[in-house]
């Protein structure tokens, strides 16, 4: 399977659609992570059931957001075929995905100014929920509060998350002049919401970490058909 070309950011169409409207979303991949476990490189670019994990993670965005954007360092290149654009941290040192984040709620802000709502998740992550972002509103909306993260099981995931471009001013003087690197003590202030996944029979934010997460994904996908 080629690797399928994103949706270019610059191409406006509906999110997906419950008894709610769901906001204008575009959907952020978080690859800038440095793969340590796995010797370096782009886990993006692991081969999951004859497709990437790239390729997997645009096709369930690209049912969901009203664009998508790659965060990723080094040379843009590497994700040209894609045809999404590709954001730089813009705090250096790789302090982790937050800066990701901000990229693309400063993309938002500068180069589209009608979406209001970023959905990140992880460029390792081969399973994800054909309803995330509908989810993901849902729960904020329910909860009141500003933000939203993702849950399986016992385990919160909040790199899989939506935030609102309004509160990129807090979020970058958390990381410019705070200090800041996590992102729970960061979202714990303004508040976040959860929304839950079941784990069975699949975990849809099962992520790739190691050789051995390769394998485990392998028969995931055999199992599923291939998806």
């Amino acid at each position: 399977m080629s690797r399928r070309r994103a949706q270019s950011s610059g191409e406006k169409r509906p999110c997906m659609r419950s008894e709610h409207d769901i906001p204008p979303t575009l959907g952020l991949v978080l690859a800038g992570g440095l793969a340590r476990r796995m010797g370096g490189g782009d886990k993006a670019f692991i081969r999951i059931g004859g497709a990437t994990i790239l390729d997997r993670v645009l096709a369930s965005l690209s049912a969901q957001c009203a664009g998508i954007a790659i965060n990723a360092n080094g040379d843009p290149e590497r994700f040209c075929d894609t045809g999404a654009p590709v954001l730089a941290d813009e705090v250096a040192g790789f302090v982790g995905p937050l800066a990701g984040v901000l990229a693309g709620l400063d993309f938002l802000a500068t180069k589209q100014p009608g979406i209001e709502w970023l959905l990140s998740v992880p460029g390792d992550c081969p399973f994800l929920p054909e309803d995330l972002v509908e989810a993901l509103h849902r729960a904020r909306r329910s909860a009141g509060k500003p933000l939203a993260c993702a849950k399986s099981g016992d385990w919160r995931h909040p790199v899989v998350g939506l935030w609102p471009v309004a509160l990129r001013g807090d979020l970058r003087q958390a990381l410019a002049s705070e200090g800041l690197r996590k992102i729970e003590a960061w979202t714990a202030r303004h508040g976040v919401a959860i929304a839950e996944w079941p784990v069975a029979p699949v975990d849809p934010f099962f992520n790739v970490n190691t050789r051995e997460d390769v394998l485990e994904a392998e028969r995931i996908a055999a199992q599923s058909g291939g998806g």
